[in-house]
Formats: C-alpha cells, structure tokens, sequence
C-alpha cells in the first residue's frame, strides 16, 4: 500500500503514523486468523516482512536512497503484512517471500517508488504467486486438524451439482459454531475499514461501491439456492478475501481515482469482475484481478470526473 494525498488530510499526518493507523486497523482480522490457524499465519508474518523490508533497502539503494527509509515510511511494512494476511497461513516460505519481493521490486520501484506506481504493490504480488502456483493457493489449513483443505470459495464453485444448503452445511464444516473462521475474518476486517473510514483515511466510496455491485449481482445470481446457484450475496461478502481486499486493498490513493464519482465507477468495475470470475471463471475467487484491472482504469475514469473540484475523502 501506498502513501497519497488522502493520508494527508483531515487531520494531517505523517505516513509513518498513517501507516501505523492502518496496521491497528488490521489487528481484529490478525487475531481472528490467528486463533484459528495459529503458527502457520505467524509464519507468513515474519517471511513476507523480511522480504517485503529487504527488497524496499535493496531497491533504495539502487536508485540512490536512503535504505532505512523502507522502515521510516512504514509503507514496505504495510505491505508484507497484507500480503501475509491474505495468503494462506503456512504457505511455502519460498512463495511468500516471492509474493513481497514482486510487490515491492516489481510493483512498486519498477515504476519509480513510493507514489509513482499505477498498480496495488501488494496486488501485484499477490497475483503473481497466484497464477504462478494456483493449488497452492487454493488451499487453506483446517481451523481443527491443521491438515490442507480447499477454501470454501474452492468447495462451493466445484461442488458438483449439490446445492447451497447440501454445500454449506456443518458436516461440511461451513456454518459450525457460529460461522467458518473466514467469516469471523471477514467481519474483523470490516470493523477494521470501518474505523480508518471513521478516521477518514480511506477513500468509502470504494469498498461500499465494490460491495453494493457484488451484494446486487450476488442477490440476482442466488434463485433461492439451488444447484445453479452462484451464491448469496451473504456468501460473497463474507467469504475468501473479500472484506480485506474491499477495505485494505482497493483503497489504496495512488492506484484509485480522485474524483467521487470516479472512486464509485472505480468500486462497480471491481465488483462486477470480482462476481463474473467466482461466477464463470476459471479461478475459485477474482477480486484480485478486478482491483488490477480498475488500477489500469482509474487514470481514465477520473478525466471527466472534474477531479479538480472534487477530493478523495
């Protein structure tokens, strides 16, 4: 994630202590995936900073910076942590560590560093290790056993024919004591989103834009829940990754519009693809590849947006 002009307005603030906001805002998520996958998500922390941390010194030093700027922004951090938060606990460390060194040498200094770059940093990295070793990604660890299993997204898109409620069901291990951990997740994150948008640190439109699009497509693909059924919109807001990347992700200044209008064109085009591909594609979940496409659309949806006279708040 990057530091833009929205971390710098009402009230000012340095972007170390933004970015410290923003890792507060990220511990309810970090201790509810802690609780239920335990070292394995420890293990994603430590891999994913060092790397992340390593390559921002590197790079700096390349072009001529100061390598323990990596630490004083806060922003290389920020980074590895959301991707260790959104990659499965216990990953291979050699991915994780590939996931940081993309994000940060790749998507971010490739294009001239720290508010230069079109592309979520964080994005960028998690999609290369994502097409790169799908399976692996596919599977999350038991929040009971610790042994792989497929993702709920995973289970429910290749659930050959049986319905929702066949599918998610307790003997599946969905819905038992009071919800899956991907739900308690999801809604610790939210609470998280919700608190930088109270601190007004985070442009809201985006995440209520891409989750009304996702809600609306989710509720017109439902038909009650049969075996045609692409799921509720319930299912959708509060499976995979959804609420992390809505508030964490997507609402990263650099990589969205500035204009009002445009932030809400932005959320819409994200929602859209984020349902088409859990709907019809080939990957259990989109919502990566539909923050990278409206990356590469948010310079054109803010040209006849009147960004001049509009802000990003």
């Amino acid at each position: 994630m990057s530091v833009g002009p929205a971390f710098l307005t009402r009230p000012p603030a340095s972007p170390l202590s933004v970015m410290g906001t923003v890792l507060l805002a990220l511990v309810p998520g970090a201790l509810v995936l802690f609780e239920a996958y335990g070292l394995g998500v420890v293990s994603n922390l430590v891999v994913a900073l060092a790397a992340a941390l390593a390559t921002e010194a590197l790079a700096l030093q390349l072009t001529g910076g100061a390598p323990m700027r990596a630490l004083r922004d806060g922003s290389a951090i920020v980074t590895g942590v959301l991707l260790a938060l959104a990659l499965p606990p216990g990953l291979h460390p050699g991915i994780v560590a590939l996931a940081s060194v993309a994000a940060i040498g790749l998507g971010k200094h490739a294009y001239g560093g720290l508010g230069q770059n079109p592309f979520n940093p964080a994005v960028v990295g998690y999609v290369i290790v994502l097409v790169s070793f799908p399976a692996a990604l596919s599977f999350w660890p038991s929040a009971v056993d610790a042994l792989s299993g497929a993702t709920a997204m995973t289970t429910f898109k290749y659930r050959e024919g049986a319905t929702v409620a066949e599918v998610w069901s307790s003997s599946r291990g969905f819905g038992a004591l009071g919800g899956t951990p991907a739900e308690w997740a999801n809604a610790a994150f939210l609470a998280g989103g919700l608190f930088l948008a109270w601190r007004r640190l985070l442009a809201w439109r985006v995440p209520v834009a891409f989750l009304a699009t996702l809600g609306a497509l989710g509720l017109a693909g439902y038909d009650q829940g049969s075996s045609s059924s692409f799921g509720s919109p319930a299912y959708h807001a509060f499976s995979g990754g959804t609420m992390l990347a809505a508030w964490f992700f997507a609402t990263d200044p650099v990589t969205h519009p500035a204009g009002r209008r445009a932030q809400i064109a932005f959320g819409v085009i994200i929602g859209v693809i984020t349902w088409s591909i859990r709907s019809f594609g080939g990957y259990p979940d989109g919502i990566a590849f539909g923050i990278l496409l409206a990356n590469g659309a948010s310079a054109w949806l803010d040209r006849p947006s009147g960004t001049s006279t509009e802000t990003r708040a």
